[in-house]
């Protein structure tokens, strides 16, 4: 009993640690993310190199999602430092190309949405951490509304309805909540079901992936909050 008792904690405390390693990375990536945001919107050379320059801005983009990409479909074959690397090159990219929300939203607003933000996501999250439903199937639902939400987005850069716009926020706020929960719980079965003695090197590179997917989760909701609640310049 009492040997059933210790395996228990022990794998208790490794998953407390595995989980913690996660939330540290997407804290990193965050304050990364914001940290060049606010540089470059400060920064008039930089925001006249960046959205003065359509084929460099578009670069960006794309540079964004194939690391995005590379991460999530070749984590079993790089090395630890390679997915952190990429990880953190991914984060810096996304805060130059985020840094136009300091130019078209209140300094103000920005703030406010972020706490809102960071509120939802942290409920979202606690959630998905202590609810003994399945969230597999809501997770699969979440993600065909993502690819909806999606496909709308690039319909409506030739539309421009702002009606439009703002139902797809809303849709999205509901998407990146329920795929914050589905997420949180993902990452606690992934913790539980890590054989023990795996490498330092196999374990981080499943706490950045862990933190890239939630990561994504709170940069979205805070964009599709920022849309319905941020106060224009």
């Amino acid at each position: 009993m009492e040997s059933l008792t210790l395996k228990r904690t022990q794998t208790q405390v490794l998953v407390n640690s595995f989980v913690r390693s996660v939330y540290n990375w997407m804290a990193i990536g965050l304050a990364l993310t914001g940290f060049i945001a606010y540089y470059v919107a400060n920064s008039p050379s930089m925001i006249r190199l960046v959205f003065g320059n359509q084929l460099l801005f578009f670069g960006l983009i794309i540079g964004e999602l194939a690391l995005v990409f590379t991460i999530s479909a070749r984590i079993q074959r790089i090395q630890a430092s390679t997915a952190t690397m990429l990880f953190v090159l991914y984060a810096g990219l996304n805060g130059v190309t985020l840094s136009s929300i300091f130019v078209i939203f209140t300094r103000a607003s920005i703030a406010s949405t972020f706490f809102v933000c960071a509120a939802t996501f942290t409920a979202a999250s606690v959630y998905g951490t202590i609810t003994k439903r399945d969230l597999t199937s809501m997770g699969s639902f979440m993600a065909m509304g993502l690819i909806g939400i999606i496909i709308a987005s690039l319909v409506n850069l030739f539309v421009k309805s702002s009606g439009m716009q703002m139902i797809i926020s809303y849709i999205g706020v509901i998407i990146f909540v329920g795929l914050t929960a589905y997420d949180t719980q993902k990452l606690r079965t992934m913790a539980v079901s890590q054989p023990a003695g795996l490498e330092a090197g196999v374990i981080r590179k499943g706490a950045i992936l862990g933190a890239l997917s939630l990561y994504l989760d709170f940069i979205n909701l805070f964009l599709m909050l920022l849309r319905i609640v941020g106060n224009r310049e």
